[in-house]
């Protein structure tokens, strides 16, 4: 983890395997095919994902492999699982970003595996975040309100669709807490 307690790029491909594996067993290639695809469409293309090998997931004891016809099955151990909640408990970093985006996703992904409790704190910690972000917005919107450009026409979409999250987010926790 970065030092300000927010996920790498190799942490956010583990958070995702690890993930995925909650679901049930798979073979090596599956779960490769799977993570992937998952980032691919989420953030894009990228290295890092290329350069994340899940073999380090068997080495560090996350997951356990058992020999089948179809290769190597990978099932997430209970250090594994707690791991996974290490990284779905994870903060975000503050700036915009297709990490974050990707990391929100996941914790999206894989939120019904922990308790409502904590289901809560975690829409609390992506409310927290979005309203930070709008107050940055709010502030570059007033700054630049007088601008001859189309600076605030931008930041007028930008601050609606964070009002529009921050809405979203609190009929969401809405939802869990009835669950």
């Amino acid at each position: 983890m970065y030092a300000d307690d927010t996920l790498t790029p190799k942490e956010t491909v583990r958070f995702c395997a690890l993930g995925l594996l909650t679901s049930g067993a798979s073979t090596y290639s599956e779960l490769a095919i799977a993570v992937r695809h998952f980032i691919d469409r989420i953030q894009g293309p990228s290295l890092d994902v290329l350069g994340t090998s899940i073999e380090l997931l068997k080495y560090e004891g996350l997951v356990v492999a058992t020999s089948s016809a179809a290769g190597d099955v990978l099932e997430i151990t209970d250090k594994g699982h707690s791991e996974l909640i290490v990284l779905l408990t994870a903060n975000i970093r503050a700036h915009t970003s297709d990490q974050n985006k990707l990391i929100e996703a996941l914790k999206f992904r894989y939120l019904h595996i922990l308790k409502k409790t904590d289901q809560s704190d975690q829409v609390d910690l992506l409310t927290e975040r979005a309203d930070q972000e709008l107050i940055r917005l709010l502030d570059l919107r007033e700054h630049y309100d007088q601008d001859p450009g189309h600076m605030v026409d931008w930041l007028d979409r930008e601050i609606s669709e964070i009002e529009n999250r921050l809405l979203w987010l609190s009929t969401f926790k809405l939802k869990i807490d009835l669950i």
